[in-house]
């Protein structure tokens, strides 16, 4: 399927000079790797289950109880997921830039040396993959301090972390894309939330900024597919991806596109009736200030649930 059945031979530079590499960068092994994900990554449909099962017999336990607030929790929790995906930005950037530059469209999409050629690109994309499952916890904080969960943040966790094991066990190329487009993202969105979850609050305007990166990721993802497609009707050996996970891929895209082009033009574009809440009202993360006395909703910039974790 796909690149499983393909090889290379990388005689071409197609690693970019890092200033510095870390020893656990440089150990990884991507055979080893490959290998845990085929044998394992149909797991990820009993995680699935147990997470599905938390969301509805959580948001049933927490009816008729009152909300945890887990403020430092969720800090440390934001925190960390926005160091994590700034890192892994940091270090698979390079490599997507020296391939677009130097190789071009081609190589971006249907050539998976960012796994196979480079031991950077290759550690980072494997820790990507693996952050779909705890990534999940995400929704935790959403359960248990009983903030509104809509249908596009779990469809999306769910089909995330199904879609990118299911792709690691190919060596999908075009997922050197997907890879850095969500690094980046997340490395803003989590910031984000990061600093509202420690009471501060950027500008109303990058709520809408971080959705609109988010809705833009799609129709890249969209592109992207569509170009591996293109290159594999070509010539059936030309493109390390299968045509199966090119119908995967872009179902999923394109399913996100609608969903966060609905979200986008309810919650920003879309005019709200007098004297009516809409479904998407946005929702103020804390009602307290700085000196910890109670401050009512309205004094809050606030935070819309669709900035979404993915």
């Amino acid at each position: 399927m796909g690149s499983a059945k393909m090889s290379y031979n990388y005689n071409l530079d197609v690693t970019p000079n890092y200033s510095y590499i870390f020893d656990f960068e440089s150990e990884f092994i991507h055979q080893n790797s490959r290998k845990w994900m085929t044998e394992n990554w149909t797991v990820a449909f009993y995680y699935i289950g147990v997470y599905m099962a938390f969301i509805f017999g959580g948001q049933y336990y927490m009816q008729n109880r009152p909300r945890f607030e887990l403020r430092r929790t969720l800090m440390v929790w934001n925190c960390c997921l926005a160091g994590f995906s700034i890192m892994g930005a940091c270090r698979t950037l390079p490599e997507f830039i020296h391939v677009l530059r130097n190789y071009g469209i081609y190589h971006s999409v249907c050539v998976p040396s960012f796994i196979e050629a480079d031991k950077v690109s290759g550690f980072w994309t494997w820790m990507f993959v693996l952050s779909k499952l705890p990534e999940l916890g995400d929704t935790v904080f959403i359960v248990l301090r009983k903030k509104p969960l809509i249908f596009l943040h779990w469809y999306h966790h769910i089909t995330v972390l199904l879609y990118s094991w299911f792709s690691f066990t190919e060596y999908t190329a075009s997922a050197r894309w997907f890879v850095v487009m969500n690094y980046c993202v997340h490395s803003v969105m989590y910031s984000y939330f990061a600093l509202v979850s420690m009471g501060y609050y950027p500008p109303k305007m990058l709520a809408m900024v971080i959705t609109f990166l988010q809705l833009t990721q799609m129709v890249v993802g969209c592109f992207v597919n569509i170009s591996a497609h293109n290159f594999l009707a070509a010539n059936k050996n030309s493109c390390g991806i299968s045509e199966f996970n090119i119908k995967l891929s872009m179902a999923m895209y394109f399913s996100y596109f609608v969903l966060f082009a609905r979200f986008f033009y309810k919650a920003y574009l879309s005019p709200k009736p007098k004297g009516k809440k809409e479904k998407c009202e946005p929702i103020a993360e804390e009602n307290y200030s700085e000196n910890g006395i109670k401050k009512p909703y309205s004094e809050f910039p606030r935070q819309r649930n669709g900035v979404l974790a993915h």
